[in-house]
């Protein structure tokens, strides 16, 4: 496995290790169950604006295909590396199977700065990296989705790539995209809207009245944002939200029309004039009922998980609770956590629908939409929190079993070719 080896891999292993001993999963099974189907790495040359020619590096992990196709995004960012693709593609694996969908977990990504280069040197780094990795996706085989950096733009780039190549429109190949073109609506937002149903379900649990409720998020993006809007419409007031720049601060609530305007001015929460200035650091530290990772992975550690101050942790990022920080939460009662693989499953979700939607050319309205995400949301929250009480195991203990013990069972009962 050193060909993955990176602090995300290793965190990911980690928790599969913990669930898969109290599962007791057999030795012989468990490193099938954890190192990826295959990977994918690729050199994605580009002819950059001004002449010049670049090369970036792309991945495509696909951790297993045995309950079906694999499905995960397709990240941009300056840090993207095998390893962490890998982590991810388990993570989907599990939430996946958490949620009851067909798929196996996938991920990729492209070792670039998407906010350095322009849009036309973004459609071509998205056509190489489409073109490079073409045999490896298909309806049936592997099919991407947005992630950090990427957006329905980058997805309707990749359909076109691959239908240019296949001679015809393939809509179902990837997901995510613009209405326009084979889309489902709700998709964009259903991330972000999964996130606040959870915590909002988690708050009925708590006996918490959302009302009077405060929420602190990390990353503003495309699921911290929509997160932030969903809890407001709880009535849950919003004290803060950052980005990579930084934060801002309002013990009164944050207006979040009026922050929307601003991002849309200055591309940052940075700035805003309508709170004080806070770091990202500070941030996860404030005092709030509702804490929302929806940054990058590991942000909380064992050298701030004591210190945080909230009722509820809802992780609408993939992994932004490292196993250390985790044995330390687990000893504070009072925090209620709704796992990544759980709590940012929404996106997946509707992901699933926009793909059938795709595959028999009838789509749906946005309120059948919302009504089954949440329908799926609502059973596998329910069925965590049961197998939580019943078995006196964390939440993120038993969202993984969920998860693992069916992609198990899946393998087992398919057998091993020989």
């Amino acid at each position: 496995m050193n060909v993955y080896d990176h602090p995300t891999f290793r965190m990911a292993c980690q928790q599969f290790d913990l669930v898969a001993d109290y599962l007791q999963i057999p030795t012989d099974d468990r490193d099938r169950l954890k190192i990826p189907k295959r990977a994918l790495a690729v050199a994605v040359p580009i002819h950059r604006d001004d002449g010049s020619t670049q090369v970036f590096q792309g991945y495509r992990v696909q951790h297993h295909l045995s309950l079906g196709p694999t499905k995960g995004g397709i990240r941009f960012h300056p840090d993207v590396e095998l390893g962490e693709v890998a982590a991810l593609a388990m993570w989907m694996s599990w939430k996946c199977a958490l949620t009851n969908l067909p798929y196996g977990g996938a991920k990729g990504g492209v070792n670039c700065d998407p906010r350095k280069l322009s849009i036309t040197e973004l459609e071509r780094v998205t056509r190489r990296y489409t073109q490079e990795i073409i045999s490896f996706i298909g309806p049936q085989v592997d099919i991407p989705a947005p992630d950090m950096g990427t957006n329905e733009q980058t997805m309707a780039w990749m359909m076109d790539t691959y239908s240019v190549h296949m001679g015809y429109t393939v809509p179902g190949v990837v997901t995510g995209k613009p209405v326009l073109l084979g889309g489902s609506v709700g998709r964009r937002e259903a991330t972000g809207r999964g996130v606040g149903y959870l915590a909002n379900r988690a708050m009925d649990v708590l006996g918490l009245d959302s009302s009077r409720a405060t929420a602190v998020v990390q990353g503003f993006g495309n699921v911290g944002s929509v997160a932030a809007f969903s809890l407001a419409r709880f009535g849950v007031k919003i004290l803060a939200v950052s980005d990579a720049f930084g934060g801002v601060f309002n013990g009164a609530g944050l207006d979040l029309l009026a922050l929307e305007k601003h991002i849309a001015s200055h591309r940052t929460v940075t700035g805003f004039p309508g709170g004080d200035a806070i770091s990202n650091e500070q941030l996860l530290e404030l005092p709030c009922d509702i804490l929302v990772p929806a940054a990058m992975e590991r942000q909380i550690t064992e050298k701030n998980a004591a210190r945080i101050k909230c009722r509820i942790l809802a992780e609408g990022a993939n992994g932004p609770t490292t196993p250390e920080a985790d044995q330390i939460i687990g000893q504070r009662e009072e925090i209620f956590v709704i796992p990544d693989i759980l709590c940012n499953s929404g996106g997946v979700v509707v992901s699933y629908f926009e793909w059938v939607q795709d595959l028999q050319s009838f789509f749906w309205s946005e309120s059948e939409v919302m009504d089954k995400l949440f329908r799926i949301l609502e059973n596998a929250f329910m069925q965590t929190l049961n197998l939580s009480r019943k078995n006196k195991v964390s939440m993120r203990t038993a969202a993984l079993i969920l998860g693992i013990q069916r992609v198990h069972q899946a393998k087992k009962t398919r057998g091993l070719f020989p």
